[in-house]
């Protein structure tokens, strides 16, 4: 199958590939879809096995990022983009800054973000040549690290999801098993941590795992072990794809719910999930909070405002489940009907007025 058929079988818009040679740049942007608005969502970097491997996360993570700003009520489309490269080692101020000039080259039509592997002193590189960026440093008047922020949101929609499986949004006494401890899943485990959870975390990076563990007393386990340790929630914070066949066939949790994107290995394991009564919050639901907060600095940026608008996760996701209860459907197809319905109303919208517009144009043109 080429490309062009990958793209065509989700409708995607474009696919940019960057290179710059004097600074190793190896990078994809992939736009799926801007009916919304400009495509908004964040640049990944990591050591991909292959090429073919980088752009098919760049195009399944700028599809989430499509329905992820459509279910939160953005007007923003879906766009994300990757660069190849170990983000421990590879970084160079020239690096970012040809990256920069790539997205100023297509003319606000991608807004990038910091995600897995970049930072905000990366951002702020990229700022150098190209104002399509957001999650720079508060001294250029933005939010800085969104990190914080997609935490918030995690845990909120984390007791909505609690609240749905035990009748209780309280996590204290709770057993948390999280699948990887990053910037957001750090911050995730500090509330979880205040409000009394227990918690069991892995992570392939030992001095991340100790520091969860020193803060927090958590229990550190062995990656391949964390999807079948015995606990109430599974927080898969890491890569995505950790809800998959052989998971399933430990998983003890009653909730999921983490800050990874694109959790599912296959939709057809969200249908499993629910078959096996498990609390499913979708992470392009859950996860939010990080774009909500960066999508506010275009506004001109009010922490008060987007806080606010973060901590609707909760009420979001507790639709979603009802929707999922009433209609006996996985909560992954109740969020994406939501996104899918908005997306189609504006297409439509814009469809009406694109005619209108022809009409009045033709009607002026005859009577010229």
């Amino acid at each position: 199958m080429s490309w062009f058929d990958v793209m065509e079988h989700h409708d995607y818009e474009e696919l940019v590939l960057c290179q710059d040679k004097a600074s190793g740049l190896k990078a994809i942007i992939a736009i799926h879809d801007t009916t919304l608005g400009p495509a908004l969502g964040g640049t990944r970097m990591w050591t991909y096995a292959s090429e073919e491997a980088a752009i098919e996360d760049a195009l399944r993570l700028s599809r989430g990022m499509t329905y992820k700003n459509a279910v939160s009520g953005l007007n923003f489309g879906g766009g994300k983009a990757v660069i190849i490269g170990d983000p421990r080692r590879d970084k160079n101020e020239a690096m970012f800054r040809a990256f920069g000039r790539y997205i100023q080259g297509l003319n606000g039509r991608y807004v990038t973000a910091e995600d897995v592997g970049t930072s905000e002193e990366d951002m702020n590189l990229i700022y150098q040549e190209t104002d399509y960026v957001t999650g720079i440093s508060p001294s250029y008047g933005s939010s800085g690290n969104p990190s914080p922020a997609t935490a918030w949101g995690v845990y909120r929609g984390m007791k909505a999801a609690a609240k749905e499986a035990f009748g209780t949004d309280l996590l204290e006494g709770k057993t948390v098993a999280v699948q990887g401890v990053g910037n957001v899943a750090m911050s995730l485990c500090k509330y979880l941590y205040e409000e009394g959870a227990r918690l069991i975390v892995t992570d392939i990076h030992k001095d991340s795992v100790k520091q969860a563990v020193d803060r927090f007393g958590a229990t550190a386990v062995d990656p391949a072990d964390i999807t079948g340790v015995e606990c109430d929630i599974y927080a898969p914070c890491a890569l995505g794809g950790t809800i998959n066949d052989d998971t399933l066939k430990t998983l003890k949790a009653k909730v999921v719910a983490g800050c990874a994107n694109n959790q599912l290995l296959e939709t057809r394991h969200g249908d499993k999930l629910h078959e096996m009564g498990i609390v499913y919050a979708p992470d392009y639901v859950i996860n939010a909070g990080g774009v909500i907060n960066i999508a506010d600095e275009l506004n001109g940026y009010n922490a008060e405002r987007a806080w606010s608008k973060i901590g609707e996760i909760y009420a979001s996701l507790e639709k979603i489940f009802e929707t999922s209860r009433t209609e006996g459907i996985a909560t992954y197809i109740a969020a994406d009907r939501l996104a899918e319905r908005r997306i189609e109303l504006m297409k439509n919208t814009r469809s009406t007025f694109l005619q209108q517009g022809h009409h009045a144009l033709s009607a002026r043109r005859l009577r010229g």
